[in-house]
């Protein structure tokens, strides 16, 4: 296994050049919403272990992400949409207690991209799960609604209102398996960013591919746990194994 480290230049795949950490340009539009325990609790790898939200219910984080730079104009810009579930390295917690006190990360479940290169570039970094899709945003001044089509068939059309935002920092994590071994990631969102909790003001409307069937399953809740946005910079560090 190769093992990366910030500072390492990176020669993809497809013959594209990266630094990590990786400094990319985005604007974005998210939220977290309940979901079923059980299902949330199969889709995890061997080492994670959901987030309550309540006491029964799990949460799926939903990204709507449009790429204006990549690096160094590394690659053209690109767009994405990921769903993702916390998760804790610590095994149970109080609901809500792991993501208000930041010792949770998102697990990435499913990553569709528009490019190959940008395929390449989650994959063979990271470890994310990325896929090539059709992804179109719609964005005015009060909301992005996003459209995603993958093998012909539409996984989800998701649409979210903006929050109020203001300028601020902050650092998640996310977890993948790359390569067989559970790592940990690293994510600096530095810009303007909006958060609005307990919010009805979040559509998602599932489609006929299988993927959508899964998150059928998850029986996603009406009323976000928040919703959130975020107009400036994701800093991606290099992954770091997971302790067992």
């Amino acid at each position: 296994m190769i093992h990366l480290s910030d500072g390492d230049r990176v020669r993809l795949s497809t013959g594209h050049e990266v630094t990590l950490p990786l400094v990319t340009e985005a604007t974005v539009a998210g939220a977290v919403l309940p979901a079923r325990y059980d299902v949330a609790e199969s889709l995890l790898p061997d080492g994670l272990t959901p987030v309550r939200v309540t006491a029964r219910q799990a949460a799926v984080v939903l990204l709507c992400v449009e790429y204006h730079r990549i690096g160094d104009d590394a690659m053209a810009p690109y767009d994405e949409f990921a769903a993702m579930i916390p998760a804790t390295t610590v095994g149970w917690r109080p609901p809500l207690l792991p993501l208000l006190t930041r010792a949770a990360g998102s697990y990435i479940w499913s990553l569709p991209v528009t490019t190959e290169p940008a395929c390449a570039l989650g994959d063979e970094i990271w470890g994310y799960p990325k896929t090539v899709a059709d992804i179109t945003h719609r964005d005015d001044a009060t909301r992005r609604e996003t459209t995603v089509v993958e093998d012909g068939s539409r996984v989800a059309t998701v649409g979210i209102d903006w929050p109020r935002a203001w300028k601020r920092r902050e650092t998640v994590e996310s977890y993948a398996v790359r390569e067989g071994r559970l790592e940990r990631t690293p994510i600096e969102f530095q810009g303007k960013l909006g958060a609005a909790p307990l919010s009805d003001r979040v559509d998602v409307d599932l489609g006929n591919h299988e993927r959508a069937d899964t998150l059928q399953s998850l029986d996603l809740g009406t009323r976000s746990v928040l919703r959130f946005s975020l107009e400036g910079r994701i800093t991606y560090g290099a992954g770091r194994p997971v302790e067992r």
